[in-house]
């Protein structure tokens, strides 16, 4: 026909283009900036975290170096957690279970946690889970660190609103649905 001998198929063209992207020998880690999220709701107040639109960096790593890699970093943030539980001990023994303020009690930061009072090595690694909600302060300084100056401050009322909604599920029917009156019917939805 009016199509030259040595022109290929479209169809043969995209199957010899694709690369195989799966790889069972190796890990690619790519590493992103934090943001502000406003994509997420944390359990507590204020806004959520994030990360940038393009990684800043990528890493590869053999399966056991990634385990390594893994282990290293679990390993510090159990540390972490550990001396966070320490310093909250401390104060609370200072202050009694929370019933006497103390002066020093509210001084205490986690420099004041020694590292010969965390026993890490002792303690299962595998056995914490390590995705835990972090606090909002905690959140706050992590934004501050990676450089966000401007938080915005309409995220944490538009989140707080959110929670609010989500306290409050399904709607006010009893025994039967009305639907003119039924705000699960109005928002589409089954009767709750």
């Amino acid at each position: 026909s009016g199509f030259p001998p040595t022109a290929t198929s479209i169809l043969k063209r995209q199957k010899q283009l694709r690369r195989k992207n799966v790889r069972f020998d190796q890990v690619t880690v790519y590493y992103f900036a934090r943001r502000q999220g406003f994509t997420s709701v944390p359990s507590q107040g204020g806004s959520s975290l994030g990360m940038a639109q393009r990684h800043n960096s990528v890493r590869r790593y053999t399966l056991c170096e990634f385990a390594q890699e893994q282990e290293v970093n679990h390993r510090e943030i159990l540390r972490e957690h550990l001396k966070e539980e320490k310093l909250h001990a401390k104060k609370m023994k200072l202050t009694k279970n929370g019933t006497v303020e103390s002066e020093e009690a509210d001084g205490l930061t986690l420099e004041d946690v020694s590292d010969d009072d965390i026993d890490v090595e002792n303690v299962e690694v595998d056995d914490y889970f390590f995705l835990q909600p972090l606090p909002t302060k905690r959140r706050r300084a992590l934004l501050r660190a990676s450089g966000v100056h401007r938080i915005d401050a309409e995220e944490k009322q538009e989140l707080r609103a959110i929670r609010l909604s989500r306290e409050e599920c399904g709607c006010d029917c009893r025994l039967y649905c009305d639907p003119e009156a039924c705000a699960c019917s109005q928002a589409g939805i089954k009767c709750q």
